[in-house]
């Protein structure tokens, strides 16, 4: 068994010396480890098995891992640190070294690799060194997107320069003979061959497009581009993603050749008209090829950007609007709308005041998400700007067919409502159902608006008589006891001794935390003509017994500057 665990050891060994080279662990922490995993080993090891030895053995990688993950971080925060250094003394050979030597110990962070070779690149003007980098990089992380389209950005970014380069030299009339400027490397068939290689490699719209947005940024790749842009339609027809940028470029496509640019405020927005209608007749191709929820949701999207951009022309905003509304009929025709775009179509209409469409909406995203909050709001919502009969009768639904624990918002509106459309009879009795309904923490919200609508419509003795029914009722917020510390505050006749009652009720709650209801206790019983101000003594030892930790310590640095204040 011996031979064993030291074989296992001895195996470890090369990583555990590695870790010690570079600095991560001393020689001391390495023996440790050793003697550790060499203790853990022979455990399970022995004749007799445990679960709780595998479990221990387990339970230490986990750790060692996870602490050896942590040390590396912070060593690549020095190490960055001294390329800072070394790119602030400007350092140009030393920095190389630093690179190097960082990269060795971290080839596993893509970053890294991308900040050196931009480094190579952009600072020391070598186009070579930092190509070697990214294919240093590349056979350390093969399937690296990002990777893969800063190499591709940098080998454009080196077409550029050597065009640049050729055309100063061309204009000088200076003999370039020695110099060599291949024809397709000056379009960029270095940067050709990494696409190429990374789309066999990543197989994605996304990273496709992201090649393509970066070769538009050189206007000398205009062949590069037409190749990538075509290689995506055909190897990524079935992703939404493909046709939402179909769709949208046409944006970009300028007037036909032969046609007169627009000039006139009048022609601009025509072209703009035009260029939208045809973005819309790609995504209604696209939703007829594929019917998909992510589909309708690009088409959608786009129609509601194109809407929500400003322009002075009524006609331009009415078709906008019109197309708008043409999406969201064709994805719900197709039941490919999602609940929260039922929400944006209701929410839509109603702003336009299409109130009957609205309601057909509602109702029907209300039909397929039954058990979500949202919609059964904008349902109401809806029915409320109507001014229908119905309101109350839907709210009562509402619970009917939601769970309790999300009905706090429906509550809430179904009381606001009420204190602007019914009785205040009517309200309180909805306050009353929902304080009985609604438990927990989100009861403390419901019990703070209950006691401020009791004050805004019944003064002061409803705001106390909704106070005492609740008294006992918790859980409260802070604001709750203050609010009605407020209220009395605000009387002709302010009584001490209700304030006194406030105070001890809140302190009952939240006095082991709330240093500043301490201290408000302690000046209203100085500042109050009925106070007594022989009382603060006594509110002070018992805060000190009551207050943890820092709320204790606040509370003695806020009563020591009140009372320098005082002298």
């Amino acid at each position: 068994m011996a031979e064993i665990i030291q074989e296992r050891i001895e195996d470890r060994l090369p990583e555990l010396q590695q870790l010690e080279r570079i600095g991560l662990f001393s020689r001391a922490e390495i023996k440790a480890i050793i003697k550790k995993a060499s203790d853990l080993e022979y455990r399970i090891q022995r004749r007799t098995l445990f679960k709780e030895d595998f479990i221990n053995y387990v339970q230490y990688e986990i750790n060692l891992l996870e602490l050896i993950q942590r040390r590396r971080v912070d060593d690549v925060q020095l190490w960055l640190s001294y390329v800072v250094f070394c790119k602030k003394w400007a350092t140009k050979v030393q920095l190389s070294k630093v690179f190097s030597a960082m990269l060795a110990i971290h080839s596993n962070k893509p970053a890294l690799w991308i900040m050196a070779a931009k480094w190579e690149m952009e600072d020391r003007l070598s186009s070579e060194s930092a190509r070697q980098l990214f294919l240093r990089a590349l056979r350390f992380h093969p399937e690296c997107p990002k990777l893969y389209q800063e190499y591709f950005r940098m080998e454009l970014m080196h077409a550029e320069k050597l065009r640049k380069e050729k055309q100063e030299f061309e204009k000088a009339k200076m003999d370039v003979g020695n110099l060599e400027y291949a024809e397709e490397i000056l379009m960029g068939e270095l940067a050709r061959i990494i696409y190429k290689n990374s789309v066999n490699i990543i197989k994605s719209a996304e990273f496709h497009v992201s090649l393509l947005s970066i070769a538009q940024l050189f206007d000398f790749a205009k062949d590069l581009q037409r190749e990538i842009y075509d290689d995506l339609q055909a190897l990524h027809t079935d992703d939404p993603l493909t046709w939402d940028y179909v769709a949208r470029r046409e944006l970009e496509i300028e007037s036909q050749p032969g046609e007169e640019p627009p000039t006139t405020k009048q022609t601009k927005v025509a072209e703009v008209g035009r260029r939208e209608e045809r973005c819309c007749a790609v995504y209604e191709e696209a939703v007829k090829t594929l019917r998909t929820e992510a589909m309708c949701k690009c088409y959608i999207n786009f129609c509601m950007e194109r809407f929500a951009k400003k322009t002075s022309s009524r006609h331009l905003r009415e078709k906008r609007l019109e197309r708008t509304m043409v999406a969201f009929r064709k994805a719900h025709d197709l039941k490919l709308l999602s609940e929260f775009q039922y929400k944006q179509w209701s929410e839509l209409l109603l702003h336009h005041d299409f109130l009957t469409e609205a309601l057909e909406v509602a109702g029907a995203g209300m039909e397929l998400f039954r058990g979500s909050v949202t919609m059964w709001q904008v349902k109401l919502q809806v029915l409320i700007a109507s001014k229908s009969p119905d309101v109350a009768m839907l709210f009562e639904e509402a619970f009917v067919h939601l769970k309790p624990q999300i009905c706090l918002p429906l509550w809430i509106s179904w009381a606001e409502w009420s204190e602007g459309a019914k009785s205040q009879e009517d309200t309180e009795a909805v306050f009353k159902k929902a304080v009985l309904a609604v438990t927990g923490g989100d009861s403390v919200t419901l019990k703070d608006k209950y006691l401020d609508w009791a004050y805004r419509s019944g003064g002061y003795k409803k705001a106390r008589a909704v106070f005492k029914s609740l008294q006992e009722s918790r859980p409260f917020s802070v604001d709750f006891f203050r609010k009605m510390i407020q209220f009395e505050k605000e009387q002709e006749s302010c009584k001490m001794a209700n304030l006194r009652e406030y105070y001890e009720r809140a302190l009952r709650e939240f006095g082991s935390v709330d240093s500043d209801l301490w201290m408000d206790y302690i000046k209203e019983e100085l500042n109050h003509p009925l106070g007594r101000p022989e009382h603060c003594g006594q509110i002070y030892w018992r805060a000190m017994k009551m207050l943890q930790g820092e709320s204790a310590e606040l509370f003695v640095a806020k009563h020591a500057v009140h009372q320098a204040g005082q002298l």
